[in-house]
């Protein structure tokens, strides 16, 4: 069972950046995706979450508007697409799966997987 996060990289302010969260070993079917991030000296804080039965989403405050959260059951893939993104976003991102979504910080012990992480960094 694996998930694993790629799209990080370097971007100015206002750029875009789509992240990508491939899960092997298991289906998405009946599971919740969420992205959740953690920035040098600070708590991990939940960004989105999918629940891929039904589609339907969260999406923290910080990020609305600018963040949107997706599927495709067929690459069993979950992806992040960020716009207008600020220095503030620059941080690792992580992609974890449970069966309910939750963006509670810390994360919830109902994430099972976890992603070893994919940085990114906001800045001129």
């Amino acid at each position: 069972v694996q998930l694993v996060e790629s799209g990080g990289g370097w971007v100015q302010p206002g750029g875009s950046l789509r992240l990508s969260c491939a899960a092997s070993g298991f289906s998405l079917n009946n599971h919740a995706i969420a992205w959740f991030r953690q920035a040098p000296g600070k708590e991990r804080e939940g960004v989105s979450c999918i629940s891929i039965g039904d589609g339907s989403t969260v999406v923290s405050a910080t990020v609305k508007g600018r963040f949107t959260i997706s599927s495709d059951s067929a690459k069993n893939t979950v992806y992040l697409q960020m716009s207008s993104l600020k220095p503030e976003d620059t941080a690792v991102y992580y992609c974890a799966a449970s069966y309910v979504c939750s963006l509670l910080s810390p994360p919830s012990n109902e994430y099972r997987y976890w992603g070893q992480g994919t940085q990114v960094t906001v800045s001129a």
